[in-house]
């Protein structure tokens, strides 16, 4: 956490499903492991991170979106 700020948090991308045969449409729920984008971020930066890399990648079949949370 960077000194003399209240808040620090982390941007990062991951899956919401996996590949599942046994599944409706092959698709099981299931967070993926997080790749991390950025860190000590303020809110409102980590937010238009988020805004930019959602804006400019397709989540796909497995919807890959970013989002962030506190450090």
């Amino acid at each position: 956490m960077r000194h003399g700020t209240v808040e620090s948090f982390r941007v990062f991308v991951r899956n919401w499903w996996r590949h599942n045969p046994l599944w409706p449409d092959g698709l099981e729920p299931g967070p993926g492991p997080r790749t991390t984008l950025a860190r000590g971020c303020t809110e409102t930066e980590a937010r238009q991170i988020c805004r930019e890399y959602n804006a400019s990648h397709p989540p796909g079949r497995l919807s890959r979106k970013a989002e962030y949370e506190r450090e």
